[in-house]
């Protein structure tokens, strides 16, 4: 698969938005990402509720394809919960707040990642996750993504039988993923 994106480069860009003010950081990613990916990020996308795996976020898409997305992730409240298993890889660089994680391979050790940090999640790998009050972060997911959708809408159909929820994510997603393919993005 061809990725255009690199987790490097979309963590120097999350980590130019550390400090910001959170109005701030939506315009910045913004600008800063569509620079660095030009035609490839879709801005001013309606922030949408994030229900998966007994946590609860909001979400911005800002890149949405077949093989890749990129999202502004995060809540003021705080959440924490399990980061189902994927197949496909996911980085997240960390703008405000605290995430933590533990891997069932070292069930005492947490691992704590602040702003300017950067975590990785492997294909096929699991952790346990939180994220503290005011927590946002830059989500970066490469590989086949509709492979994640059910992880990632299952909450809203299963636990909190949200339709509105569910239908917007999937159109938001939809809309993003065919303005991509008709530029050849798979």
């Amino acid at each position: 698969m061809r990725y255009i994106f690199e987790p490097e480069k979309l963590h120097q860009i999350a980590a130019g938005a550390v400090g910001m003010n959170k109005d701030e950081v939506v315009a910045y990613l913004e600008r800063e990402l569509a620079k660095a990916y030009p035609g490839h990020i879709h801005p001013h996308q309606d922030w949408v509720f994030s229900l998966f795996c007994s946590c609860t976020g909001m979400l911005k898409i800002l890149h949405a394809s077949l093989t890749e997305y990129v999202i502004l992730f995060g809540t003021p409240l705080g959440t924490k919960g399990f980061s189902g298993r994927y197949k496909i890889e996911i980085w997240d660089a960390m703008i405000s707040g605290e995430m933590w994680t533990a891997m069932i391979d070292r069930p005492f050790h947490k691992e704590i990642y602040r702003p300017g940090d950067l975590a990785y999640l492997p294909k096929g790998k699991v952790k346990a996750w939180g994220v503290s009050e005011d927590g946002w972060m830059l989500e970066y997911g490469r590989g086949l993504i509709p492979t994640a959708l059910p992880v990632g809408v299952g909450d809203s159909v299963f636990s909190a039988m949200d339709p509105v929820t569910l239908l917007k994510t999937l159109w938001i997603y939809g809309k993003v993923t065919v303005k991509e393919m008709l530029k050849g993005k798979l």
